[in-house]
């Protein structure tokens, strides 16, 4: 391909008609097909008009829109034209996937540019789109950089339809015109994708979280996020940086409110890095001659040593399906086939080496007509995209759950507290016959409990954040390690008498809640997934009189911190909102702590005196004036 002369000679030489660019494509020839959003309709459209003069061609592309549906040639009876082979490593349940379930070739998308370079798969003919030539010659790929590069380059012939509409994207984008064959000028518009549809548990679950991300992290997202759940994950987020696969338009929208500035990155920093890009018009603008962005080849956005390498690295992908062993099934999507399910394990990996990284799976827990759930019992006849050992943390709209470092039991019960309430049961019955769970194990109340996220708060406590927040299913092991490392006395005054076992039949009352008529709040520090409880408070209704009993204990270290003022105003403000008429304890006369935290309340608080036990309660609609 490379030539001596002038390239703007060069230039003028090499160019052609499409139609005859596409004779000189022979049979038995592998044709690749530019990227995604970067697909050069004029040419893709003149092959698919004369493929009848082709025998045995196999297209070889990532999963694409088909502007012009190279399948349907491909799937003619006794048609021996076109073979296509599609790069992509998520399940084929979508219809129009599965139709052609035969041509998916699945891979990581970081490996497919070293199987083209390698001639392991040898690329006979690529047929890219480029913008016109600058002033020395070179042309940026623009919108689609991600395996495209590495099938130029090891092209044997480089047809290209330059473009004026294409953006001149800056980074490892560039190709220069010796280096090309044959040049098509041809003007279009870039191929666009509208955004996803909103769900309303999709932005949910973008506030969930945005609990989970902290300032100065780098983010990947997948294009299947909704524009909005992404806004409601990072908009709040300060020094954010991007390295991504898709550079998608919420992506932008969050460069504009100066969320993003990549300047924490640790890596590349002061760049917005990607591999392509896919969404409206208005993107393509924003990406030409951006000096602050960069595309990059899949072989370097893709791998997880240079993913690894970014400051606090969080991978967000949107899941189709979950095991209750935390299997990951994924799907491109209907109106989205481009959904970073290629890379999706790459990214996942490399967050996870990342330090302070995490990799979170988005969930929404039922489909979209509500009529199945996204959680089910095992994985069977649906292809695994990303192992059981690879998945962190996931989040529904019912709450967020740490996989990581957790056994067979505690992930079910993880999965199965986060699942829709009406498919709970049937999960934990399921659960139950595999194996998970011992046949003793119930759910109780909790079964149809809908986790109040709006009852969290962190707090700072001589430096250390602590998580304010409504107990779990999964927190049973958490509750019993704060029982047992509790000073004696403390758990007389919590209990009234000497106690050294606290089993699972004893504290379940606190993590088996319905959050309504039981409620369990817990001050909880270190890492999500595997902090420690510093407190607990407690209230149970008492139906005959409407009124919830509670109790406290507070870890020694935190004593004298304010922990149980702020535990016994949240549950006083949740009783009260669900309709309870007031609150009172039982304690010890010697429990000074009980009957001074009560009396923090803003109520008239009553004190009486039932044998050697001191009982003080108040109701909601009587203030203290």
């Amino acid at each position: 391909m490379a030539s001596n002369s002038y390239w703007a000679d060069s230039y003028v030489e090499k160019r052609l008609a499409a139609n005859a660019a596409m004779n000189l494509i022979k049979p038995g020839q592998r044709v690749f097909i530019g990227s995604a959003c970067g697909e050069p309709q004029h040419l893709v459209k003149t092959l698919s008009e004369t493929s009848s003069c082709f025998t045995d061609l196999e297209i070889a592309r990532l999963l694409a829109l088909e502007s012009t549906p190279l399948s349907l040639i491909a799937n003619k009876a006794y048609s021996h034209s076109l073979n296509i082979r599609s790069f992509y490593l998520g399940s084929a349940k979508p219809k129009s996937l599965a139709e052609n379930m035969r041509y998916i070739t699945p891979m990581n998308l970081s490996a497919v540019p070293r199987l083209f370079k390698s001639r392991q798969l040898p690329i006979h003919v690529a047929l890219i789109q480029v913008t016109p030539p600058d002033d020395f010659g070179w042309m940026s790929l623009g919108v689609s950089v991600d395996i495209t590069l590495a099938a130029t380059r090891s092209a044997d012939l480089v047809i290209a339809q330059v473009n004026p509409k294409m953006p001149r994207v800056l980074g490892q984008s560039f190709i220069h015109v010796n280096d090309v064959d044959v040049v098509v000028e041809h003007e279009e518009d870039i191929l666009t994708v509208g955004a996803p549809p909103e769900l309303e548990a999709a932005n949910v679950i973008g506030r969930l979280i945005a609990r989970l991300i902290d300032d100065g992290s780098t983010i990947h997202i997948s294009p299947g996020a909704t524009q909005q759940a992404t806004l409601e994950a990072l908009s709040d987020k300060n020094d954010l940086g991007i390295h991504t696969e898709y550079l998608t338009e919420g992506i932008m929208h969050l460069v504009s409110m100066g969320v993003v500035n990549n300047r924490k990155k640790g890596f590349n920093e002061g760049k917005l890095v990607a591999g392509a890009a896919m969404g409206p018009e208005n993107l393509y603008e924003y990406l030409d001659d951006n000096p602050s962005i960069e595309f990059h080849p899949s072989d370097y956005v893709n791998d997880p040593g240079i993913i690894s390498r970014h400051n606090k690295m969080v991978s967000m992908n949107v899941a189709m399906t979950m095991d209750l062993t935390g299997q990951v099934a994924a799907d491109a999507l209907p109106y989205n086939l481009f959904s970073g399910v290629t890379g999706m394990l790459d990214f996942i990996r490399g967050a996870a080496l990342s330090e302070g990284g995490k990799s979170i799976m988005m969930l929404p827990s039922t489909s979209l007509d509500g009529t199945k759930s996204r959680i089910v019992p095992f994985l069977k006849d649906t292809p695994v995209v990303v192992p059981r050992g690879d998945a962190h943390y996931v989040v529904t709209e019912y709450g967020a759950f740490n996989l990581f470092g957790k056994s067979l039991q505690e992930r079910a019960m993880g999965m199965i507290s986060i699942a829709h309430p009406d498919f709970r049961e049937e999960l934990f019955s399921e659960a139950k016959k595999m194996g998970l769970l011992t046949p003793d194990r119930t759910l109780k109340e909790s079964v149809y409990g809908i986790y109040p996220v709006k009852l969290e708060e962190t707090i700072e406590i001589d430096g250390e954040k602590i998580t304010i927040r409504p107990a779990k299913p999964v927190d049973e092991r958490r509750i019993q390690e704060h029982f047992y490392n509790l000073d004696r006395d403390d758990v007389v005054s919590r209990f009234f008498h000497e106690k050294h076992s606290f089993i699972r039949d004893d504290v379940e009352g606190m993590f088996q809640i319905d959050y309504i008529k039981d409620m369990t709040i817990l001050a909880v520090h270190g890492e999500f997934g595997f902090g420690k409880v510093a407190a607990v408070g407690e209230y149970l209704i008492n139906q005959a009189n409407n009124m919830a009993e509670v109790a406290f204990s507070v870890s020694r270290p935190y004593q004298g911190k304010k922990l149980g003022k702020i535990l016994m105003k949240k549950l006083a403000e949740a009783a009260q909102e669900n309709g309870i008429s007031g609150l009172f304890a039982v304690t010890t006369p010697t429990n000074r702590g009980m009957v001074k935290l009560f009396k923090t309340l803003p109520y008239k608080i009553k004190t009486s005196f039932e044998e050697d036990m001191i009982l003080l309660s108040c109701k909601f609609d009587e203030l203290e004036t």
